[in-house]
């Protein structure tokens, strides 16, 4: 099976095959790239309009087809240009998984124009900060987001403020009325290495940073996600003689969307990789088990991507055999490894779907890796290879090649951002000569599978979110009644971990739990709040040089003491 799967990749991956790698010279760097990539997702937009009369958009008891959200998009595109606003411009999108995400996201990279994603999330101060680092020249946002904007908007004055799905008025633009403008998508030349995106990864100092993801990346994201479907199919077809899939009888995938369409999981590799192929994209007000798997017998998903936890729900949901779940054909996700038991768990549940996953960063615009299928029933624990527009190794803590053994992993090609915005020192720090460092422990196996063993950077991962300790600690340290604390992920069966932290109250001073949670609501988002804590009466355990002795202190700590 891996030697007919290196077969495969090699003969799409050569001199004149479907996904032919050339290297070439991008930033002063070498850059594995796809020779038939088209430059800019500006291309990858209009050649949807083929698929004109398909459903693309659905939510609750609406449904777009292709060509009214192309009409719409055009609109909303034509209506930015007589703003004033000019390719290399930024566009905030600030709403939860409404149709008009992806509506604003097209008409904006489709313009040269650049997508800032706000993190839905966000409290006033978190939209505050990443208002000023982006700049962006236009707000778009649902009612929530722009009551919460309102709070600050005597520091953006000249911003202005589109307003959807709102009743909010003074000094909104209602995105309905744009929309009865008609107008087409202007005319432009889109750089392939300009920001497509900007979207917020949390920030190891306080402050998340803004990746500027470019169109060359994330179309890059997309061909390596199409590649990895070819290349499975394909060696399936040779080692069972699985038959491979008509385009001109196959029905169009059906994917639901699970996850927020401010990060990559969903925005780059579910919606943009289903626009490619003529899909259908079908958006949920918020995730629950039962009304997925409703969405999935009405819509006839075909693909269910998420973090693992949703998964894990929906296979053991009371009401699953209810349901006609036989038109999924692939089950996973990212955000977190899928545990061995659940691919094994997935693969029995469900009649014609296979469990996949992949492994990727806001940093690469998506993927790294992939894998599926049998490759995951049989390597459970591994991420599978990284995709052809990358080249990966690992390396020591001296940054020297490390193959074979365990070392940090690093990755260079396409899709690697061109840096953080506004921070060349975070930039230099994370890009060497183009060779992203993952943060990860990795291990690179015979066949080029990776197995991700642990992380370098101090780091929380819930739910596919990532949460910097650093980035709760710097809040924490605020509280006037607070001496020390040390923030850390503590094990949970649901969402993989949750945030805790160990408080050290300064002398005579008293800390409820409940007033630190409070401080906290004010200043970061609801999944970052500590939910365990621990109050100690003394000095946390720190090493010779002062630095706080993480895995000792969480050693010392019973679940069962947290507040």
């Amino acid at each position: 099976m891996y030697d007919q799967l290196k077969k495969v990749w090699t003969e799409l991956t050569g001199p004149d095959g479907a996904f032919e790698i050339e290297e070439i010279e991008v930033r002063g760097n070498p850059m594995r790239t796809y020779k038939a990539a088209p430059p800019s997702l500006r291309e990858v937009w209009l050649g949807s309009s083929a698929f004109a009369d398909r459903p693309y958009l659905v939510f609750e008891t609406e449904s777009l087809t292709y060509a009214e959200v192309h009409e719409r998009v055009n609109r909303l595109s034509a209506w930015m240009r007589a703003q004033g606003l000019v390719p290399g411009d930024r566009v905030a999108i600030a709403m939860r998984n409404y149709p008009e995400w992806m509506q604003c996201y097209w008409a904006t990279v489709a313009s040269g124009l650049t997508v800032v994603g706000m993190n839905a999330w966000w409290v006033e101060d978190e939209m505050d900060y990443a208002l000023k680092d982006a700049a962006p020249k236009l707000l778009i946002a649902d009612e929530e987001r722009l009551t919460r904007f309102k709070a600050i908007r005597q520091q953006h004055p000249h911003l202005t403020c589109l307003g959807v799905r709102t009743e909010t008025t003074e000094g909104i633009i209602p995105f309905e009325s744009v929309m009865e403008i008609p107008g087409n998508l202007p005319e432009v030349s889109i750089d392939p290495d300009s920001d497509a995106c900007i979207f917020y990864t949390s920030g190891t100092t306080g402050r998340p940073k803004g990746a500027q993801q470019t169109h060359r990346g994330c179309v890059h994201n997309i061909m390596n996600m199409g590649f990895w479907g070819a290349c499975l199919a394909q060696t399936m077809f040779q080692v069972k003689g699985q038959p491979l899939p008509d385009p001109a009888t196959a029905a169009p995938p059906s994917a639901l969307v699970t996850t927020p369409l401010f990060h990559v999981t969903a925005n780059n590799c579910l919606a943009q990789a289903t626009t490619l192929g003529g899909g259908k994209l079908v958006h949920m007000y918020k995730w629950d088990a039962g009304d997925a798997l409703a969405l999935i017998e009405r819509e006839r998903i075909t693909n269910l991507t998420g973090v693992p936890v949703m998964s894990r729900e929906l296979i053991s949901h009371p009401d699953f055999d209810r349901y006609d779940t036989s038109s999924l054909m692939s089950v996973g996700g990212g955000g977190a490894q899928l545990q061995p038991d659940l691919v094994d768990k997935i693969d029995r549940s469900v009649d014609n779907a296979r469990p996949s996953t992949g492994y990727g960063m806001t940093e690469t615009c998506g993927i790294i890796t992939s894998i599926g299928g049998d490759f995951f029933i049989d390597r459970p624990d591994s991420c599978g290879p990284a995709m052809p527009s990358f080249e990966a190794k690992t390396v020591n803590a001296d940054g020297d090649d490390n193959q074979g053994e365990p070392g940090e992993l690093w990755v260079r090609g396409a899709p690697v951002i061109k840096g953080y915005l506004n921070r060349t020192e975070a930039t230099r720090e994370t890009i060497t000569d183009g060779w992203l460092h993952t943060g990860d422990v990795a291990r690179i196996d015979q066949d080029g599978f990776i197995f991700i063993v642990d992380r370098v950077k101090d780091m929380v991962l819930r739910g596919g979110e990532n949460i910097y300790c650093s980035e709760v600690e710097t809040v924490l340290f605020q509280i006037d009644a607070l001496a020390e604390c040390s923030v850390f992920g503590v094990p949970d069966d649901r969402l993989g971990e949750e945030v805790g932290v160990a408080i050290s109250p300064k002398p005579d001073c008293t800390l409820p739990a409940d007033e630190v949670r409070n401080f906290c609501a004010n200043l970061m988002a609801k999944h970052k709040i500590p939910r365990y804590i621990w109050l100690l009466d003394s000095p946390l355990p720190r090493n010779a040089s002062g630095k706080f002795l993480k895995r000792e202190l969480k050693d010392q700590l019973a679940l069962e003491d947290a507040v």
